[in-house]
């Protein structure tokens, strides 16, 4: 007869225990030496072995007390020898996935960090000094204080907590709504529960306290110098406000006819209402001495030349906006267009409508999943989008969702081949798929495809748009000897033109699109280096009081989240898709920070992250 066990009561608190495990590996603290990483993870490997095979059960032992002599000062070129050839034997020979992946990591390690090796064999420490770091500022592009503004939010203090933002980002409204909030990856709140809604507690401060209505800090001295700024989206108007917060004069040039760049033309009225991001430049733009030139382009209204000839510095801040073709025939049709025109054109005003039409989209970035949520909008019937691989969907989590909410549907392991056209009209009328299966994966760790057996088919469409991509428009600058290889401007991490006295260049013309953060991070980076071109090394105080740390709170506590509106009725209009975090969600949620710049790795030496 048969009984059940209590096995499963025992695997279900197992569970429990692992799923609350996995939070201490994601949350791995930046700044932490690599080798220290690796050694943690041979260390479960070794717990995970059953033992019936020596390779993996005795073999990963002697290979973590090789790296554990290395990691203490005291390993040699003959103990990493040694320890290379044991892990191929074990990789070679163990019966089980256990000995051959914990092998194969430990000699990927050997290859990725060669340079960490090294240093620990012959200086007896990592290359530079490391320590844990405040996971949030380090991971934010452009270091903002998360724990200080997130602090003043506590305390009502929201125009505080606004500017506090502006000391590194002066888009405090327009990340607040479209950033990808990378701060929130490695949170140590994740240890106890989840993460802080970083990006939504800045929502809730900008909702409370209107950007343009609190007032800037107060710009030093003029110094006498003009710094030229080509291009007026994030990167350029945050070297602006830096330069123009220095005491220098910027003077902006855009070739559109208002400020913004992509964060007014290539984002969505529903994610980031064209108000709001006028607060930000509104309140940027009494910062200081800045000019503003709209309507104005490079090369048709005035020359790089002249440019360079009247300023004392010049900075590059184009973008990406061009929208790339792929190069097939019929991608020229008049119904077929790139995402990033697609956007634009929706942005300005034009009319497209796509009532009762099948719409295909190709790609799965969040430019993409813009793209489908606008046509979603614009009263499409069907809007299906196609991509190779799944790892090509690589738009944020919470944005696919909400596509997929709105009606978009998806399919992957597709490729693209061909778009049929109609002869009689001219149009696109279809395109052409391969369907795919799933091969080994790379070097990259990223999924590969090959093509399947299955025969490709037909898929109808009216109107089909790509997202594949974007670049910059920098063919009159390359013209005018500014060096540039695959549409990307050449500049160094300081943000400095190769072999260009003082021209310097950042954001996506240099990076290839990213993401506004990135962008903002770069304009700042240029902003303090060319001040320092120009003679001078200003410091940038936010003059604000942090209020002091409290002991923490480690009860475990639910996360509060940006609510969005009804999925039916958000398609129906272009109106801003969150809901308010009501003052009670945002003060519970403000005071479940941790507080990283005062305990744990914000008390270390050298870990500190003081504004």
């Amino acid at each position: 007869m048969q009984r059940l066990t209590k096995k499963g009561n025992m695997n279900d608190r197992m569970n429990i225990v692992l799923n609350k495990f996995k939070t201490r590996i994601t949350t791995y603290p930046p700044g932490m030496c690599p080798l220290v990483l690796y050694r943690s993870l041979l260390q479960m490997s070794m717990n995970q072995s059953c033992g019936k095979c020596v390779p993996c059960r005795d073999g990963l032992v002697e290979v973590e007390r090789m790296l554990g002599s290395i990691l203490k000062g005291e390993g040699t070129h003959e103990t990493l020898s040694k320890m290379k050839d044991l892990c191929v034997m074990i990789a070679e020979t163990s019966d089980c996935a256990v000995g051959v992946v914990s092998a194969n990591m430990i000699l990927d390690s050997m290859t990725e960090f060669a340079d960490e090796y090294e240093s620990h064999i012959t200086k007896q420490r990592c290359i530079e000094h490391r320590s844990q770091t405040i996971p949030c500022m380090t991971l934010c592009p452009a270091h903002v204080n998360v724990p200080g503004y997130i602090a003043l939010i506590k305390e009502k203090r929201f125009a505080d907590a606004i500017n506090l933002i502006r000391n590194k980002n002066p888009f405090p409204t327009a990340c607040a709504m479209v950033c990808e909030h990378p701060c929130e990856n490695k949170c140590r709140r994740s240890i106890i529960d989840a993460p802080i809604n970083i990006r939504g507690l800045k929502k809730f401060a900008v909702d409370q306290v209107s950007a343009k209505d609190v007032v800037p800090p107060k710009a030093n001295v003029k110094t006498g110098k003009k710094v030229a700024i080509i291009g007026g989206g994030p990167s350029g108007l945050t070297a602006a406000y830096f330069l123009s917060l220095m005491g220098h004069k910027a003077v902006v040039f855009e070739e559109h006819e208002k400020l913004g760049g992509m964060l007014r033309y290539g984002i969505p009225e529903y994610r980031l209402p064209k108000a709001k991001l006028d607060d930000d430049i509104e309140a940027l733009l009494k910062a200081g001495d800045i000019e503003v030139h709209t309507n104005t382009k490079i090369g048709r209204d005035i020359t790089f030349t002249q440019i360079r000839k009247d300023y004392d510095a010049v900075f590059l801040g184009l973008g990406a906006q061009l929208g790339n073709r792929m190069p097939i025939e019929n991608a020229d049709l008049p119904n077929v267009i790139p995402a990033a025109d697609f956007l634009q054109k929706v942005a300005k005003g034009e009319k497209i409508d796509l009532t009762g039409k099948k719409v295909v989209l190709i790609g799965g970035g969040n430019v993409a999943m813009d793209a489908a949520r606008t046509a979603a909008r614009l009263h499409a019937e069907t809007i299906h989008v196609f991509t190779r691989k799944r790892d090509d969907i690589t738009a944020l989590e919470s944005e696919v969702i909400c596509a997929m909410q709105e009606g978009v549907r998806f399919r992957t392991l597709l490729s693209f081949l061909h778009i049929e056209d109609d002869k009689k009209t001219g149009l696109a009328q279809a395109v052409w798929l391969q369907p795919q299966i799933v091969g080994p994966y790379d070097e990259h760790g990223m999924m590969t495809t090959e093509h399947s057996s299955a025969y490709p088919y037909r898929f109808k469409c009216d109107y089909l748009i790509l997202g594949v991509g974007q670049r910059s428009d920098v063919l009159e600058f390359e013209r005018e000897g500014i060096p540039v290889e695959r549409s990307r401007i050449l500049a160094d991490d300081t943000c400095q033109v190769r072999d260009m006295e003082g021209v310097f260049s950042g954001g996506d013309c240099v990076t290839g699109p990213s993401t506004a953060i990135n962008a903002i991070a770069a304009g700042q980076v240029a902003a303090f280096n060319i001040d320092e071109y120009l003679g001078y090394h200003h410091k940038l105080e936010s003059g604000i009081k942090i209020p002091g740390a409290m002991p923490n709170n480690c009860i475990p506590t639910g996360r509060a989240e940006i609510e969005e509106h009804d999925p039916f009725e958000r398609i129906e209009n272009f109106a801003h898709v969150e809901i308010p975090m009501t003052e009670e969600e945002g003060l519970r949620e403000a005071s479940r920070c941790l507080r990283c710049d005062h305990y744990g790795c914000g008390s270390m030496v050298g870990g500190r992250g003081d504004d």
